[in-house]
């Protein structure tokens, strides 16, 4: 199979230049200018266009349990999904239940993903803790590739890990060179806010952020990012959305902590007064934790993401239909908490970031697809357009237009956050391994034909991790 991308400028998170993009056996084989046709090859046309690393999504959700119910998107249409939007890989999340083997929900979860329509990886979530739980971590990382686990530190008396098994799992991440994740959220504190406000009688959606105030995130990652650096281990912030975590971030990267920090397209785009509508159902389907923020945090976000406090932006993929989130008519901390948006995120990014010269095309590039690669080891395997890199490649139209819309888009669920939002830069031609899976808004992508993506232990950070611990020996006094 050979592939030539023809005529457009390439798109790397370090510079862009024109050149013709040669694909064979599902990697880039050349990268130059006015490459001469092979015999028999395909040519995309990407004149006008840029050439880009396929997006990385390294925070979904397909066919999650969760609260009562299953998503709504599977592993083969949440992918299609992506690759319609010019994301070609994602990293998803095995959430064992309390007291479940991490191995057997990884292979649960592995056996549900063999028929997604593009690459994925898996971050697993620690839920509870015992010696098994040590066992399996170091097996996930040896056996199956997997380099980073999942900490809730919200939904207290289901999956939230408290201070006591997120101490015993970064440290046992740092012993297997893994990237501890965490969801930062005081889930004390929410608990209790849910109760008063149910208590006072505001059971609908308005009521979903009054109980996970700014101060509920900014306090958790404070406590979770000094807990890692007392032990010398990186961090990595899942879907920020207020100013207080994002400056926690910032302060931590000041003193020259390993901290990373992940922002999702919705809470870049969208305010919390989605919240307030009169409709139950468009309230309702905004349900998400953490909730959408006011005005000011999304511009604390923006520059955070511009000044490089936040690395990566995801989208949290996670969806429930309206008679899903009905579950929680009459009581809001039962509506399935989750929104979609791998189909649109880097074009309401490219819209709302580059057409407004918040971001370059080369930071756009690094955001959507580079940062992420790095962080999780799997660059230049992935989110670079270089000889011996995968070919998975976007060709993006700077000056098409789309109006988003439950009624066309191609994710598996009856509401779109981003509604009527009419984006201009849009995914022209997706390529998978090689192949043409999206063009000119036609699928071309089969069940099963993604792969597994197998990443690496000890990511780059902890090269610098290694070295400050050789420098700064525990040493005992001798008496």
């Amino acid at each position: 199979m050979t592939l030539l991308i023809q005529g457009g400028t390439v798109a790397n998170h370090d510079r862009t230049f024109r050149a013709d993009v040669l694909c064979e056996n599902g990697r880039i084989v050349a990268v130059e200018d006015s490459l001469e046709p092979p015999t028999g090859c395909d040519i995309v046309n990407a004149d006008g266009c840029y050439v880009m690393p396929g997006g990385i999504d390294p925070h979904t959700h397909m066919q999650l349990p969760f609260m009562g119910t299953v998503a709504s998107e599977d592993f083969y249409t949440g992918t299609c999904a992506g690759l319609a939007g010019g994301t070609t890989s994602i990293i998803d999340f095995v959430i064992p239940a309390p007291g479940e083997r991490l191995l057997d929900a990884f292979h649960k979860w592995r056996g549900w993903a063999e028929k997604a329509a593009s690459d994925y990886a898996f971050h697993v979530a620690v839920t509870w803790w015992d010696d098994s739980v040590y066992e399996d971590m170091g097996t996930l990382v040896r056996d199956h590739g997997v380099n980073s686990f999942k900490h809730f530190m919200a939904y207290k008396g289901a999956i939230m890990a408290p201070d006591d098994i997120l101490v015993a799992s970064f440290n046992r991440c740092l012993e297997l060179g893994a990237i501890p994740t965490v969801h930062a959220e005081n889930g004390e504190l929410v608990w209790h806010l849910q109760q008063k406000l149910l208590r006072e009688g505001l059971t609908g959606p308005e009521a979903h952020p009054l109980s996970r105030p700014p101060l509920v995130e900014g306090e958790a990652a404070s406590r979770a990012i000094r807990i890692a650096g007392t032990l010398g281990a990186p961090i990595y912030i899942v879907h920020v959305s207020t100013q207080d975590a994002a400056d926690e971030i910032a302060y931590a990267r000041s003193k020259g902590m390993k901290a990373f920090g992940e922002v999702l397209a919705g809470h870049l785009i969208i305010d919390d007064s989605v919240y307030r509508d009169p409709d139950w159902e468009k309230a309702a389907a905004h349900v998400m934790s953490p909730p959408f923020r006011s005005k000011e945090h999304q511009d604390a976000l923006w520059k955070a993401l511009q000044c490089g406090t936040l690395q990566t932006t995801a989208t949290d993929h996670c969806c429930f239909c309206n008679e899903q989130k009905a579950m929680g008519r009459d009581d809001f901390t039962k509506i399935p908490n989750g929104a979609a948006g791998i189909e649109d995120r880097m074009s309401v990014l490219w819209d709302a970031g580059v057409n407004t010269g918040r971001l370059s095309v080369p930071e756009f590039v690094a955001a959507t697809s580079t940062n992420a690669a790095q962080i999780f080891n799997i660059y230049p395997r992935k989110g670079l357009i270089a000889p011996g890199s995968d070919a998975d490649i976007v060709v993006w139209d700077p000056a098409a237009s789309r109006t988003i819309s439950a009624r066309t888009h191609h994710q598996n669920v009856d509401f779109n956050i981003f509604e009527g939002m009419t984006v201009t830069g849009v995914a022209n031609t997706t390529v998978s391994q090689g192949e043409v899976v999206w063009s000119e808004g036609e699928l071309h992508a089969e069940p099963g034909r993604g792969t597994y993506i197998t990443r690496p232990a000890y990511p780059p950070v902890y090269d610098v991790l290694r070295k400050r611990a050789e420098q700064n020996p525990l040493q005992a006094v001798g008496r």
